[in-house]
């Protein structure tokens, strides 16, 4: 198979040079071919150092957050990803706009059929607040699985024991 997404076209990836992270910057997404077109399967990824700022205070929120996808012909570049996560440090907005920015960013980048993001944001004055948000791609089977998720999504909500 030919990779239309050549080493030599990406940016980050096994380059020492870093982009300065001191805004939100959703030009740092990268993509890769996908090897497995027509087969759906799930990507997910981890993010448990996802940090912001609260737009009225200014205070560090923490979060992990959790993208699952299913990729149609482009992959998310996973350091491209680490370095947008990063741009938020010194971004101010609210944890359900900015879990809402990053899937609209990563639709625009990969057009992925499904994608899915759950933050779990750490408590500041006593509440903890775990914004989820998904799409599936119109027309197809998964927009009706978006629906079944978005309405399912909670049904056993997570104990929470220490944070």
């Amino acid at each position: 198979m030919g990779n239309e997404y050549s080493e030599n076209q990406l940016k980050w990836l096994g380059h020492s040079k870093r982009p300065v992270l001191s805004v939100y910057s959703p030009e740092l997404l990268e993509v890769v071919e996908n090897q497995y077109k027509g087969r759906d399967y799930f990507v997910k990824f981890n993010c448990p150092e996802f940090t912001s700022l609260c737009p009225k205070t200014g205070q560090p929120d923490f979060a992990s957050l959790y993208i699952s996808y299913v990729p149609d012909q482009k992959l998310v570049e996973s350091k491209s990803l680490k370095l947008y996560l990063f741009s938020f440090r010194n971004h101010g907005d609210f944890h359900e706009t900015c879990v809402n920015l990053i899937m609209d960013d990563l639709i625009k980048v990969a057009d992925p059929l499904y994608i899915e993001i759950l933050g779990r944001f750490l408590p500041r004055g006593g509440i903890s607040i775990d914004p989820f948000c998904n799409y599936g791609r119109m027309g197809t089977e998964w927009e009706k699985t978006a629906r079944l998720r978005l309405m399912r999504h909670d049904i056993n909500p997570d104990q929470v024991f220490n944070r």
